[in-house]
């Protein structure tokens, strides 16, 4: 975009001086400016007055920019009969947005890129390519069918930032299930409320994870839940070891897992699924009231996180984004459905951000080559007390951007970070 507004520090309610601004060969290159001269608009400005006064266009323009492809076309991009509240978008259309993050890459050159690059607290990194995160969904819904898990029915994942968990999440919106993150930290109350609301069907959990090199057990607090949940039928283990174990509530059988099949008979069917068919509720903190279930759709929440990513975050395909999040947080599906329906690289840390020394955030960037960090101003007025020092003993030049979310900036941190 053109950089036709002359900026004053005065707009800058606190004061001080602009720590960085674009290049015109960087503006040039951005996803943005791109799409603005790839729809034949003039300016920035244009771009802000048509995506506003005509969403159906600007919508429209989007889902074809990103690829996303529907087993059934829609009729309409979006219909306001009832009002913009209650907004139904992509009218009789079918799509699964797994499709459109794992099966349409199958052969071609995104299958062999790294899908997941993920670190825990002892310094053990794994890598998923995008071919082996597609097989490892594929047999996980293998087995979510072999319980009689299907489409509609709402299961609910409480497990650390693995690979596992990503696996978890598709594999469930892949059967046309609903897909529902719990906080890893939660305890029973919290757990309890929320798949009951839901009238959710399975639990994925694990045996625990670590926090500053101390085991939490998970399993134990999964358990205590589980047998509070009248529709609650089977919990899904995933066991130190690596290996899934799935067990019954309440004394209930149920199959174990079958063994895996060999690499060229693992493909599974995805669920063909409305673009309106609910695929995950995330539940609010509660801390106002009650919790509530916000409920996302295929067409929905997935597309607003890869739109945000491409034109807010201008993030590209060789790129990788770390935010230090959880999956109960929004941030946490955000950063999976964004980068993958982009093609790109999420980075997923399990752990303290502080652990075993200040400087664990840093060098998480460096060693995995992070373009794009993703922080909450919480979060580095936590580490700046430590100085700049542990910064610069890192190679961040990998690093392209920040991004934020989650409360407001105070002056002071803000300026140290940026």
């Amino acid at each position: 975009m053109k950089n036709t507004h002359t900026s004053h520090v005065s707009e800058f309610h606190f004061g001080g001086e602009f720590v960085w601004r674009p290049t015109p060969e960087l503006i040039a290159q951005s996803n943005l400016q791109q799409f603005i001269e790839k729809h034949g608009l003039s300016s920035y400005e244009e771009l802000m007055r048509r995506s506003t006064t005509d969403i159906a266009w600007f919508w429209d323009t989007v889902l074809r920019d990103l690829d996303v492809q529907f087993y059934k076309p829609y009729s309409q991009i979006v219909d306001l009969s009832d009002g913009k509240p209650w907004a139904y978008w992509c009218v009789d259309g079918e799509m699964n947005i797994v499709h459109n993050i794992l099966d349409k890459y199958a052969g071609t050159p995104t299958d062999q890129r790294i899908a997941i690059k993920s670190e825990i607290e002892d310094g053990t990194a794994r890598t998923l390519t995008y071919k082996d995160l597609r097989e490892e969904v594929n047999k996980m819904a293998v087995q979510l069918r072999n319980l009689g898990l299907g489409k509609g029915d709402a299961i609910g994942v409480f497990m650390p930032m693995v690979p596992e968990i990503v696996v978890a999440m598709l594999a469930i919106i892949k059967i046309g299930g609903i897909f529902l993150p719990l906080f890893s930290g939660f305890g029973v109350a919290a757990i309890v409320s929320r798949l009951k609301d839901a009238d959710s069907k399975a639990l994925f959990t694990a045996d625990g994870t670590f926090r500053r090199g101390k085991f939490c057990a998970m399993k134990p607090v999964a358990d205590e839940a589980a047998v509070q949940i009248p529709t609650l039928k089977q919990l899904i283990l995933l066991k130190q070891s690596g290996e899934w174990q799935i067990e019954g509530v309440r004394g209930a059988s149920v199959p174990q897992p079958s063994p895996p099949k060999s690499a060229s008979h693992i493909e599974e069917p995805t669920e063909r699924t409305s673009a309106e068919d609910p695929m995950m509720i995330i539940y609010t903190s509660g801390t106002t009231g009650k919790p509530k279930g916000a409920v996302h759709t295929h067409c929905g929440f997935p597309i607003k996180s890869a739109q945000d990513m491409s034109h807010g975050l201008d993030l590209h395909a060789d790129e990788t984004l770390f935010w230090m999040t959880d999956m109960g947080w929004m941030m946490g599906p955000w950063e999976v459905f964004g980068t993958l329906l982009l093609g790109a690289t999420m980075m997923l840390y399990d752990g303290a951000p502080d652990f075993p020394g200040p400087d664990r955030v840093w060098s998480l960037v460096a060693r995995h080559e992070v373009t794009t960090l993703g922080v909450s101003p919480t979060l580095i007025r936590a580490l700046r007390r430590y100085g700049d020092e542990i910064v610069h003993r890192h190679d961040l030049s990998s690093l392209r951007k920040f991004a934020s979310t989650g409360e407001p900036w105070n002056p002071d941190p803000w300026m140290w970070l940026f």
